[in-house]
């Protein structure tokens, strides 16, 4: 969005490099201007260690501790180049189990 800012008329030249038609990408510089796009929050990293050791199974009787935080979209991207979004409150036994077929282990 805010490379068609940088000057005088970079829409069109903007939406042409990226395949997209110049009423489309007004239309978003419209909303962007506005502040209709994107999240209320923006995108945080955390550090995140991958064993290859399997998780230890969690105990049946185990119960989640209530959130009072808002579900929030998380990106992992694979070794192999593969994007997986998935909500904050993803089961960590869930994803344990399907990143190594992602993967192609």
């Amino acid at each position: 969005m805010e490379e068609s800012f940088l000057g005088h008329r970079q829409v069109a030249a903007t939406a042409r490099r990226h395949g997209v038609s110049r009423s489309l990408l007004t239309i978003w510089r419209r909303q962007y201007r506005d502040g209709e796009l994107g999240d209320e929050t923006p995108p945080s990293f955390i550090s995140l260690a991958v064993s290859p050791m399997a998780p230890a199974a969690v105990p049946a009787t185990a119960q989640e501790t209530p959130r009072d935080t808002p579900d929030v979209q998380l990106e992992i991207v694979l070794r192999n180049g593969r994007r997986l979004l998935v909500p904050s409150s993803v089961a960590p036994e869930v994803l344990a189990r399907l990143l190594p077929a992602l993967e192609g282990r």
